[in-house]
């Protein structure tokens, strides 16, 4: 079985509800000119469009059916988590937005559901991922500022989160957002192309050090775009923990971590799988957007890997810790 791992659903179904619902996310607004969607929340600016092949299926699915892929791991869309709207309506948001994912990824056993959590309130954020685990979600799809444009996911409020994570032994996929606070960005595409690696760095550079990666070590972390750069960085910070002993290790941390192979270039997949075994790598594509990498396993097989290796990557580990066995083809 070969399991896209890296993967975003927004339902047109959902959009055309909430245009019904309007009344129920007073801090949302929903803006449809002719074939163009977009969101807003909190009263801050509108999103970027919601692509076509973000919304609908039969074109993934065609695209799936193209690339051999047989099942699709879908978070939602980072742009659309609303974590900067006020906890209860951003509660009732995110059971919202699983609802519909839900519904969607139900019409083909090919389309395996993440779960979004209001992780502006790290209680709030633990009873929705209890109850999306329990609803027959594979885990949850976590943005890395759960202000929305601020925040950090090592704030003590987002204890009771990551302890419901390990508790549960849930997969939880940390993903990006689009901002990442640097004006130098805003310009060659930047904040899209490489901002999103000093983003997951960041966060995931304060959950490493704040010790949170071995506290909370039950949970299965994946994280995107092959680690967004950390790979190349764990000497450098290994040597900033041997400097500051209190600090976590980052060894052990990312060695207990899961990555994709949106690394676009097969020596830094062949890089990430020697740092970390490619029993940690899982394929993904980072569907539907351009600058993922739309011909996954092509990366997969150009790198000098085993037959093993491969196999791992193209679907045993992503089945085992996203619970594949009813998706797809599993077990045939």
């Amino acid at each position: 079985m070969i399991v896209d791992t890296h993967a975003h659903y927004l339902p047109q179904a959902m959009l055309d509800d909430l245009k019904n619902r309007s009344s129920d996310f007073p801090s949302i607004e929903c803006m449809q000119d002719g074939e163009t969607w977009k969101l807003g929340f909190a009263g801050g600016s509108l999103s970027r469009p919601i692509l076509p092949n973000l919304r609908n299926s039969d074109k993934r699915l065609q695209w799936m059916d193209e690339q051999q892929i047989d099942v699709q791991v879908c978070g939602g869309w980072l742009d659309s988590f609303g974590y900067e709207i006020p906890h209860d309506e951003g509660m009732r948001w995110s059971r919202f937005i699983n609802e519909h994912l839900m519904k969607n990824c139900e019409a083909s056993d090919r389309l395996a559901p993440l779960a979004s959590v209001p992780l502006q309130n790290g209680k709030m954020a633990a009873k929705v991922l209890e109850e999306a685990l329990k609803a027959g979600y594979h885990g949850a799809m976590i943005g890395t500022q759960p202000k929305g444009g601020s925040g950090n996911l090592d704030d003590p409020d987002l204890d009771p989160f990551w302890e419901a994570a390990s508790d549960l032994k849930a997969t939880i996929y940390l993903h990006p957002m689009f901002g990442c606070g640097d004006a130098r960005m805003l310009d060659y595409d930047l904040l899209n192309i490489i901002g999103r690696g000093t983003d997951t760095i960041t966060a995931v550079a304060r959950l490493i050090y704040s010790g949170h990666l071995l506290k909370y070590s039950g949970m299965n972390f994946v994280l995107s775009h092959g680690g967004g750069g950390l790979p190349f960085l764990l000497g450098r910070m290994r040597t900033g923990q041997a400097l500051k002993p209190e600090y976590g290790d980052p060894q052990a941390s990312l060695e207990g971590c899961y990555y994709d192979t949106v690394v676009h270039d097969a020596n830094t997949l062949e890089f990430v799988c020697k740092q970390f075994g490619a029993d940690r790598v899982m394929l993904g594509s980072d569907y539907p957007f351009a600058v993922g990498d739309l011909e996954p396993c092509k990366v997969v097989n150009d790198a000098n890997l085993t037959d093993a290796e491969r196999a791992d990557i193209f679907g045993n580990v992503a089945e085992r810790i996203f619970h594949l066995e009813n998706c797809g083809c599993a077990g045939s």
